[in-house]
């Protein structure tokens, strides 16, 4: 072999924890769920706090958590839920029960779109168009009305 070559790290397991932005705590579910592991649990909870400290106050952040062997970990950040973006964008606090029957908010298309755009590196697509199809689809699941036009 010719030159360095940069190995991965190899990944043990990963873990997947919804935190509020820059509010992390070695508190459940963060601690028993990274000391299973064996992970600094205040090694993480700096990191997250620090990666999210300028998100907006109490946004709910998925983090992918990567165990090596060596016990060390890599987190990678996604963006917030849907229905965390679509509840936020309908000021509605819960979706509704009954989402058929029972509709508890409204959104416009350009809302849609805007939601599409932001989860669309998150979604298994990289079309715009679908990406607002899928957001679409949460959002009548949740109950809420899409306005056309």
């Amino acid at each position: 072999m010719a030159g360095p070559t940069k190995k991965k790290k190899q990944v043990v397991t990963s873990l997947k924890l919804q935190l509020p932005a820059g509010k992390a705590t070695p508190a459940p579910p963060v601690g028993p769920a990274l000391s299973q592991h064996g992970l600094n649990i205040m090694e993480f909870v700096n990191q997250f706090n620090k990666a999210t400290a300028k998100m907006e106050d109490g946004m709910i952040i998925p983090a992918e958590i990567l165990v090596h062997p060596d016990r060390t970990f890599t987190m990678n950040l996604k963006t917030p839920p849907a229905s965390y973006l679509l509840r936020k964008a309908a000021g509605i606090v819960k979706g509704s029960g009954e989402p058929n029957k029972n509709k508890v908010g409204k959104l416009t298309q350009k809302q849609i779109e805007e939601i599409a755009k932001v989860k669309l590196e998150d979604l298994n697509t990289t079309d715009i168009n679908q990406a607002v199809k899928i957001i679409a689809g949460s959002a009548r699941s949740m109950g809420l009305e899409i306005k056309h036009g």
